[in-house]
This record gives structure tokens, C-alpha cells and sequence, in this order.
């Protein structure tokens, strides 16, 4: 399994954890176990169109992965994801 370090604007999703496990062999297969296991994840993660939103940034070993292959990103057991929704404020 890969291990998805959860930020905290998004732990609540996940009973308050800092990473979870989720299965797959690319990033878009770990991604939709992800929100398998924690439902409410999707709404906060993907797009109607299926791709992640806009404003989530999703690391693989530390590489962005819109620099890689996406969702199609192969992912290896023992890879670590973060995932960094954008922050956006000020005046």
C-alpha cells in the first residue's frame, strides 16, 4: 500500500489522521481508494471531470505530479503521496 500524508485542513476527512494507507498502482488508483475508504475526501479532491481539482496538489516522493504523468503516475508500494490543497487569502 501507499502511504498518503493527509494535510491538516483536510484530517477531519479522515478521523483525524496524518497519513492513511490506500491501494493501487498509479496515483489516480490511489487517489479513488482513497475516497473509497473516506467518501467524503472526493468532493474535496477530484473534479466532475474526474482529474483532481484545480487547487490540489498532489507529491509523489516529493515531485509534483502534474511534472509526471498525473493520475496515470505509477505508483510503487512503498511510495509516499502528499497531497497540498492550495491555500489562498489575503487582501
Amino acid at each position: 500500500m501507499t502511504r498518503v500524508r493527509i494535510p491538516p485542513v483536510l484530517r477531519t476527512q479522515v478521523n483525524g489522521q496524518k497519513e492513511v494507507e490506500a491501494a493501487g498502482s498509479t496515483v489516480g488508483e490511489v487517489m479513488h481508494d482513497l475516497i473509497a475508504r473516506y467518501p467524503a475526501m472526493g468532493e474535496q479532491l477530484m473534479a466532475a471531470d474526474g482529474g483532481l481539482h484545480r487547487f490540489v496538489n498532489v507529491y509523489l516522493n516529493g515531485q509534483d505530479v502534474r511534472y509526471m504523468q498525473l493520475l496515470e503516475t505509477p505508483v510503487a508500494e512503498r511510495d509516499a503521496l502528499i497531497i497540498l490543497p492550495a491555500m489562498a487569502g489575503g487582501r
